[in-house]
């Protein structure tokens, strides 16, 4: 038998409080004997039950989720679908092949994403135009200089820029080089995932705030809630970081909190003080380093705080202190809308391994599971969803083959030792951020 702990904390903040009310699907009552259940409707777990409808369109996908769609990280990141990743540090002449698999995933999930986002009219601020990766500071930019040469040895579309040409487009001045990569796509995270559970197949049947509070092994399998029971003969677990709440990962995946701010939308004038793009989305080279969005409802968001906060959302206390953070980066990088407020503020967890790898394949019988992106979910969770439905149906691709490869995590202590190794970890990606934050 494998229990978990009830709570799967949440708050009202994030993109999705820029959206509509949404009617909420019922949660799950009574007792059901299904195929297919998918635990956690992200990214993942929507990919998933998608494909799981496509191959089997004469069976169930019980489709649950602990909280509201949209609720959790996939709702809740900065909205960068992510065509090719950044790995930190000089390029290795034995990481190659590596680098290149791991972009095929991206690959594939920004092409699954663009054609969903298409054939299911989803209104999610779609735009694939790519976006920059900024350097301000000394560290952010010998780091630069390594990025670059990662791209040419892939051979991947880019564009160098200088301040000067960076200041024209972004409208600030920080940055003292640029590189823009030519594919990847901004998105409005909370409605791309709205979007995609609303457009799901017929043969899906999803219920919000349905947590799964244990699986008990045998044949079939059966996941208890507070106020259901399902037998299944197979599950998949897209749950992230939380898979650990059932007894899974646990000791090689954390939550880390971020945290972020976006300002009210801007005037006309604010506008076109601030470079010559409608759109942009900015990720600095330094990993301590902000992110930036000028969304395409006129408002800008900024993202530079990240702690190891025992895996849950920042209160509404903690979350107004960060926001200091935020408005000093922000300042500093656009001291014309010094004046223009913040408006919404809010938080994320991001699931993070020692190594940085990702985590994919069958955990026991019948209990197949993909997650742990390190911050690129949107495209490589997509991607992965897809491919552990196509590896629980016994079928072969080329996606599948790829994710398989990713390599072993590395092990991380229990707690107490867990939460001090974690809190470490995270703390490191702020060293020598300088100009950056």
């Amino acid at each position: 038998m494998i229990s978990a702990a009830g709570k799967f904390p949440t708050d009202n903040h994030g993109w999705a409080e820029l959206l509509p009310a949404r009617q909420v699907t019922p949660a799950l009552t009574g007792s059901h004997r299904v195929p297919w259940v998918v635990v956690g409707a992200g990214l993942t777990g929507l990919a998933c039950a998608r494909r799981l409808a496509q191959l089997h369109p004469d069976q169930e996908i019980l489709l649950l989720d602990a909280r509201r769609v949209g609720a959790a990280a996939s709702g809740r990141n900065s909205g960068f679908v992510v065509a090719t990743s950044h790995f930190p540090g000089a390029v290795a002449a034995d990481q190659v092949d590596n680098y290149r698999r791991v972009n095929r995933i991206n690959q594939a999930g920004l092409e699954l994403l663009s054609q969903q986002v298409l054939e299911n009219n989803i209104d999610c601020q779609w735009r694939r135009e790519g976006f920059y990766h900024t350097a301000a500071g000394d560290t952010a930019l010998g780091e630069y200089k390594n990025f670059l040469r990662y791209l040419d040895t892939l051979e991947a579309e880019h564009q160098t820029l200088d301040r000067t040409e960076l200041q024209e487009r972004l409208g600030t001045d920080l940055y003292r080089a640029g590189v823009h990569i030519a594919d990847g796509a901004l998105v409005q995270p909370a409605a791309l995932v709205r979007g995609l559970a609303d457009s799901l197949p017929a043969n899906v049947g999803l219920h919000e705030q349905s947590p799964v509070v244990g699986i008990d092994d045998g044949a079939p399998l059966t996941l208890r809630l507070a106020t259901a029971e399902v037998k299944a003969d197979r599950v998949i677990l897209a749950t992230n970081y939380e898979a650990t709440s059932l007894g899974f990962l646990n000791s090689y995946i954390v939550g880390s909190t971020l945290a972020g701010s976006f300002t009210r939308v801007l005037s006309s004038a604010e506008l076109e003080g601030l470079g010559s793009l409608g759109e942009w989305g900015a990720i600095s080279l330094h990993s301590g380093g902000a992110t930036l969005r000028l969304t395409q409802d006129h408002r800008l968001s900024i993202r530079n705080t990240a702690e190891y906060h025992g895996s849950v959302l920042l209160s509404d206390a903690q979350l107004a202190e960060r926001q200091a953070t935020h408005r000093a980066a922000f300042d500093k990088r656009f001291p014309q809308l010094a004046r223009v407020p913040f408006e919404y503020a809010w938080s994320g967890v991001e699931g993070i391994s020692r190594n940085g790898t990702n985590f994919f394949g069958r955990q026991r019988d019948n209990i197949y599971l993909a997650g742990g992106y390190n911050g690129s979910g949107v495209s490589r969770g997509t991607a992965f969803g897809t491919a552990i439905a196509d590896y629980a149906s016994g079928e072969i691709s080329h996606t599948v083959s790829d994710c398989l490869a990713s390599a072993r995590a590395a092990w991380m202590p229990p707690r107490p030792l867990l939460d001090i190794a974690a809190f470490f970890i995270v703390r490191s990606r702020f060293k020598g951020v300088g100009l950056d934050r």
